[in-house]
């Protein structure tokens, strides 16, 4: 006999409301907590179990059509991109949103276009976009979202956006930063990682040109290298260190500075004496390195104040001024 394998009816409050003996109004004001509606603790009860038991899950669809509007907050996936300091600042403000309602979703497609993507995004119909990576945002793609019905529109960038209210995150202050910090411990010919891995170029670009600006005011000498997070690129690397002639690097970041600092290490180069190194992102591996690896730490703003600006950015179209995210230097033994 041939196996069933059409999907079954979806369980609704319909079925919930029958198990428990109540209306579907009562279901409604228990599974979505609706204010200004008394229920009895033993009425609460019985429809919490007929949905456990029913294994009920609400449409959301159908809860945004009652409310006029969704409850999803729209997250660019780049954010992975950006290191795990920042990736763990996302997760607090998730929980932040979810304190005001809101659920995240976070959107994987690769976009060239921002307009293309902002067409993306509005199809899920999203009740607000915050894109960490906001210098991939124009005032276009804002256009395309706000006639889609997106209230808050939310962007970390290096320079204001038309149509988002940007707060400032320059990756080049990263670069400028690690620069300025090997040039005083007399460094002058730095090599600066450019991750060959997809999608990293749009934050190692800017981190080059904070580099190459730091640089030009010292006379210091910036190389760019192409690097793959593998083994054998990073002990090509090493290899060719003396030939390159560098003195020290800038890795992108943690993980490609520890991989470079063992790979150099086992090439019989002395950190700091022959190579000094700096990461970015402050991991808690970093500082356990040997010797501990000089690291970028980034001072983010509080996760429940940008929460906070994203439900006023939805609910009234304003909010204040959230103060941007600056990078720091933390001088371990590696530089």
């Amino acid at each position: 006999m041939a196996k069933d394998t059409s999907p079954a009816a979806s369980i609704t409050s319909a079925d919930v409301a029958r198990l428990a003996g109540v209306s579907r109004a009562t279901v409604s004001f228990v599974l979505n907590d609706t204010q200004g509606h008394r229920v009895s603790e033993s009425t609460r009860a019985r429809v919490l179990a007929a949905a456990d038991q029913l294994g009920y899950v609400p449409n959301a669809t159908a809860r945004s059509l009652r409310a006029g509007r969704s409850n999803l907050v729209l997250m660019p996936a780049s954010v992975s991109a950006l290191g795990r300091l920042v990736s763990d600042w996302v997760d607090e403000v998730q929980s932040a949103l979810e304190r005001h309602g809101y659920t995240t979703v976070m959107h994987a497609g690769r976009f060239t276009d921002p307009v293309e993507a902002a067409r993306a995004w509005a199809e899920l119909r999203p009740v607000a976009v915050l894109a960490l990576d906001g210098d991939r945002v124009t005032a276009q793609a804002a256009q395309v979202l706000r006639r889609a019905g997106v209230r808050g529109l939310l962007a970390f960038a290096s320079q204001p956006v038309d149509g988002f209210h940007t707060v400032r995150f320059d990756h080049s202050d990263i670069g400028s930063v690690a620069v300025e910090h090997l040039i005083r411990q007399g460094r002058t010919r730095i090599g600066v990682v450019m991750p060959v891995e997809r999608g990293l170029n749009a934050f190692a670009a800017p981190r080059l040109a904070g580099a190459e600006w730091a640089a030009a005011r010292h006379m210091a000498k910036i190389t760019p290298v192409e690097v793959v997070y593998t083994r054998e690129s990073a002990t090509g690397f090493a290899r060719n260190w003396a030939r390159m002639g560098l003195d020290s690097v800038f890795a992108y970041n943690d993980e490609y500075a520890t991989l470079l600092m063992h790979a150099l290490r086992t090439e019989g180069y002395v950190i700091p004496r022959d190579a000094a190194i700096v990461g970015c992102d402050d991991l808690l591996l970093s500082a356990l390195q040997e010797p501990p690896l000089s690291t970028i730490t980034l001072d983010l703003p509080s996760a429940a104040i940008v929460a906070d600006a994203l439900h006023e950015l939805i609910e009234s179209g304003r909010t204040a001024e959230v103060r941007g995210i600056w990078p720091a230097l933390l001088q371990r033994e590696s530089s």
